[in-house]
């Protein structure tokens, strides 16, 4: 009998072992706003943001909301000063925030196409208005997508109106609050793009022209103003997909081709190449906002079959693209475990140890004093599988593992 349970003991730890840096979701707090769709997220220092969209009962909305990650808490912020809006767009430069475009009505055939650009400083907790967005005639776009790189804004194609698009690009500079077009966006007209950047490029695709739902994806070069195809996704055509960024590589998953999708597609621009990652682990759905806070990733909100989402999750890549072998390849032992789980070849960049249950939740959290090793206390704690994530003092992810707590 002994024998068999050691055989069942290092057969386990053998497969949570290598599963340890597989890509996985995490349940994080829901929005505590209206659930929505069609809203706007960017990230300053250590806060992600939510704001606009539209709620249940079909009203659009020009409220702020902040996300802590360390906390996993929402707080309101103040409202944006102007009109109330859906499908606009937002980024962040610098440790301010700006939203622009969209439109101020559910029905678009009743709504006022918006131009107007704010900026929000976290730091005041206010906003101010800066030079109206240019593009479609200066008439104001919506469904558009945007983009940061090197300091400055970017907001590309979008729709003028029924039947009507754009494939414009402009560029913001902030340090002389102006406006300045450049090359137009390859792929033709069309909304409900999705864009990334890594580096000094932008990666722009995505979206649809009267439902005929699109998979190219192009790759802009802010110094030479020039425009190259890259790789397609593989996955279904889309629009309203979400995208982000984390260790150096971009992201797509969820929006519609007609139907809701739930997949996630990581792109690595060295390869110039899509890999299939975990489908996202909430309901499909689309027009939900992402935002990405030191590296780490967090999607929720949007539409799905049931109706507006309130729902956010973090999502955990499969590797960490950037660091030291030293500070990701920590070794536990036992895994499984019974009592203590012990965690050997702990780089100095390691500050904070979480402990989560299965359904994301926080039950342990501790300081590291001493790098090398650390042993987690893991005998009140409920036979099940659990996360251990390691962070860094400025509680940047640097790797998480997946440990089986088995008290035989």
């Amino acid at each position: 009998m002994r024998t068999t349970i050691l055989s069942f003991f290092f057969l386990l730890s053998g497969l949570f072992l290598s599963a340890q840096t597989a890509n996985y979701w995490v349940k994080k707090a829901d929005f505590i706003g209206s659930k929505r769709e069609r809203a706007v997220s960017f990230s300053i220092g250590n806060y992600g943001y939510l704001a606009t969209g539209v709620d249940t009962a079909e009203v659009v909305q020009k409220d702020l909301w902040q996300y802590d990650p360390l906390l996993d808490t929402w707080s309101q912020k103040a409202d944006l000063p102007g009109s109330a809006r859906r499908d606009a767009v937002g980024f962040s430069l610098g440790d301010k925030g700006y939203i622009s475009a969209g439109i101020d009505n559910n029905e678009a055939l009743t709504g006022t196409k918006l131009k107007d650009l704010w900026q929000y400083d976290p730091s005041l907790n206010a906003w101010t208005q800066k030079a109206d967005f240019p593009g479609a005639g200066g008439l104001g776009i919506y469904f558009a997508t945007s983009f940061a790189v090197d300091s400055k804004g970017y907001i590309c194609c979008g729709k003028k109106g029924p039947s009507v698009y754009s494939n414009e690009l402009w560029e913001y500079k902030p340090s002389i609050d102006q406006w300045t077009q450049r090359a137009s966006f390859p792929g033709g007209v069309r909304y409900q793009l999705s864009s990334f950047s890594i580096g000094n490029e932008a990666f722009v695709g995505l979206g649809t022209t009267q439902d005929i739902f699109k998979r190219d994806f192009w790759k802009f070069n802010p110094g030479t103003n020039t425009w190259t195809q890259i790789a397609d996704l593989p996955g279904n055509e889309r629009g309203s997909a979400s995208s982000f960024v984390t260790g150096g590589r971009g992201f797509v998953c969820l929006g519609t081709d007609g139907g809701l999708l739930n997949d996630l597609w990581e792109y690595k621009p060295e390869a110039d190449a899509w890999f299939s990652r975990a489908p996202f682990d909430g309901s499909e759905r689309k027009n939900a906002i992402s935002f990405t806070v030191n590296e780490r990733v967090f999607v929720g909100t949007g539409k799905g079959v049931t109706g507006k989402k309130a729902s956010v999750y973090e999502y955990i890549p499969h590797d960490f693209l950037g660091l030291n072998d030293a500070e990701t390849n920590v070794n536990i032992y036992p895994n499984p475990s019974a009592d203590e789980v012990n965690l050997f070849n702990i780089s100095s960049s390691v500050s904070h140890i979480e402990l989560l249950s299965s359904d994301g939740k926080i039950i342990d959290q501790r300081k590291v004093y001493n790098q090398g090793e650390f042993t987690l206390n893991v005998t009140d704690y409920p036979n099940g599988i659990y996360y251990i994530h390691l962070y860094t003092e400025e509680r940047g992810m640097l790797s998480s593992h997946r440990i089986l707590i088995q008290h035989l």
